[in-house]
């Protein structure tokens, strides 16, 4: 037991990436008939099984790593065991931790209610799943700019093929329009990367941070210019305005457990967000671009999110423009730039994407009962269940709006309390007293259509109205109600114990904005105690190989600073390499910066 846990720790945080992945593939070698003969297939059980069980061990993982994080310990893990800059790393922090249990949290209801019928309307329902949890989970451990690219791109692939889970004309023409706004943001994400390679020489996120800072003249404002362009993609990611505009109709046609745990994805765009442009691009001219944007952004996608939802026609949308303004809410705190917002924000955080996730189910509840109405807000035939959902929209209607005592409520409170140290103090709280305000009859005005308005059912046998509202199902679809059960059971959890949450996200918002703390934990420092790193950049520096012949290399004594100790005496390094290394090490004293990497000779 003792070795299992040794193994455990020593591989954190890679060990909650490599769950949904190897489910992932697992689910691909098992086969997949077509979506018409999966209820009969022998396997599906199987694939249930897999997938579930997956979930839960990844929520035991993540909680696992979540008290690890709570000691404030930064755990790095080196891929290939070479350190940063020159390796890739993934980190793991409170804030990583704090992102995957929410994740997992809300992935386990959702793939327990898809798997009563859901994911017998199309193939690879929980292979797609499991590789989008893969995404997810790599977005937020990582350390280095380019893996948050390859891990949005997981993601993202994975969320092609479920956003057309189910199959219609709807799905696949916003599928078109969704896959085709998520291409343009990884041409600019790779644009964006490219300008901080060929200005700063490094894509690690510790190492970017303490080097932006140091350029001069055009590479600085090359820098500052590539990281702008990550916030126009993380924005496109996060849907706020002008680049948002896609989120209401596309998730509105994504199939019920497939819109709930696209909740998750936004967020991965606020993580970004915050991750990349809030600490890593921390500079004076990057931070008033960044702050004066954000801030103006934030409030206009706020109202704008709130409005669109009063003037919704169906209940998928609605729920949508109001994704769009708790996005707007979100980054109104991040733009305020002090330790109690971004506390503020990641706890309304974990609101958001519950409350979102349950809505969505409830959307599902009330087109399987609606029958022709579905989840149009139109005056309709009271439901069977009429009571049960009524009372379940009245609950999410008061976490939604923000009303006390809900998770809602306390969200909005912390990031009021937030602005005394803002110089736009005013503006904030009357936008956000205002959404709140507009949120109330929003939510009201969707209550009544649904259930206040509703009209008696057709009791004449003769009628044709009669026959269909009889073929209506008397209960909510199977472990759909159950699931906002557990939705909603959780998120009133979270505000019982809202004391020590807050004193975490307090704790977590202290640490990233420690440079410092990263610096020294990620990076590695020569015998001086200055960071190993690439700067200044040379593009004509080629580090010699095993297979490069030998070639002299001034920076050879910097290898065993960089690289474990069993790579170093593995045959990766040559013999010529390794008396480099010896004779180097012996001049030290004579060289007179360690930390700059030097050309090497031209033979």
């Amino acid at each position: 037991m003792f070795d299992f846990y040794s193994f455990w720790h020593a591989h954190a945080p890679i060990i909650s990436i490599l769950i949904p992945a190897f489910t992932g593939f697992i689910l691909v070698l098992l086969g997949n008939p077509g979506s018409g003969s999966l209820k009969q297939d022998w396997r599906q059980p199987w694939r249930r099984g897999i997938s579930l069980s997956s979930a839960i061990l990844g929520l035991i993982t993540a909680v696992s790593y979540l008290s690890i994080a709570n000691t404030g310990q930064i755990t790095v893990y080196q891929l290939s065991e070479w350190s940063a800059p020159f390796g890739i790393v993934l980190v793991l922090d409170r804030l990583s931790a704090f992102m995957l249990v929410l994740t997992y949290i809300l992935a386990v209801p959702v793939i327990w209610y898809a798997s009563d019928n859901w994911d017998t309307r199309g193939r690879y329902f929980h292979t797609m799943l499991h590789f989008l949890l893969m995404g997810i989970t790599g977005a937020f451990l990582t350390g280095d700019l380019f893996n948050l690219f390859v891990f949005f791109e997981i993601l993202l692939l994975a969320s092609y093929v479920l956003l057309l889970h189910g199959q219609g004309r709807p799905r696949f023409q916003l599928g078109v329009h969704y896959v085709t706004i998520n291409l343009l943001a990884s041409a600019l994400f790779l644009i964006g990367l490219g300008m901080i390679y060929g200005s700063v020489g490094s894509l690690n996120m510790a190492d970017v941070g303490r080097l932006v800072p140091l350029l001069d003249g055009d590479q600085h404002k090359l820098a500052i210019a590539g990281g702008m362009l990550l916030f126009v993609v993380f924005g496109i990611k996060a849907a706020m305005l002008p680049v948002g505009f896609w989120l209401p109709k596309t998730y509105a046609v994504a199939s019920t457990p497939v819109a709930a745990i696209f909740t998750i994805m936004t967020k991965v765009g606020i993580y970004a967000i915050l991750r990349v442009n809030g600490t890593v691009f921390d500079d004076a001219m990057a931070q008033s671009i960044f702050k004066n944007c954000l801030l103006v952004i934030g409030l206009v996608t706020s109202l704008y999110g709130v409005i669109g939802a009063i003037g919704a026609e169906r209940l998928r949308r609605f729920v949508g423009f109001m994704v769009l303004s708790s996005i707007g809410t979100l980054l109104i705190a991040l733009a305020m730039f002090n330790t109690q917002a971004w506390a503020a924000a990641l706890y309304y955080v974990v609101h958001s994407t519950l409350i979102a996730a349950s809505f969505y189910l409830f959307c599902g509840w009330m087109t399987s009962q609606r029958g022709a109405f579905k989840d149009h807000l139109k005056v309709a035939p009271k439901i069977k269940q009429e009571k049960a959902a009524a009372f379940t929209y009245f609950i999410i209607a008061l976490m939604m709006a923000g009303l006390p005592p809900f998770s809602g409520f306390l969200g909005k409170v912390f990031i009021l309390q937030a602005t005394a140290e803002t110089p736009y103090q005013g503006w904030i709280i009357a936008v956000i007293l205002i959404v709140s305000l507009l949120s109330i009859i929003a939510l009201t005005r969707v209550g009544f259509i649904l259930f206040w308005r509703a009209t008696p059912p057709e009791e004449d046998l003769k009628e044709t109205a009669y026959a269909e509202y009889q073929a209506l199902p008397e209960v909510a679809p199977k472990r759909n109600d159950t699931a906002i059960y557990v939705l909603l059971g959780a998120l009133m959890t979270y505000v019982v114990f809202a004391s020590p949450i807050q004193t975490y996200t307090v704790a977590t918002a202290q640490q990233i904005q420690n440079h410092a703390l990263y610096n020294q934990t990620i990076l590695k420092n020569d015998a001086q105690g200055r960071p190993i790193s690439v700067q200044p950049y040379d593009p004509s520096y080629l580090p010699e190989t095993k297979y490069g012949g030998e070639v002299e290399d001034h920076n050879a004594l910097l290898i065993p600073d960089i690289i474990s100790k069993p790579t170093l005496q593995g045959g990766h390094i040559s013999e010529y390499k390794q008396r480099q290394i010896a004779e180097q090490i012996l001049e030290a004293p004579t060289i007179p910066n360690t930390t700059q990497l030097k050309p090497m000779e031209d033979h």
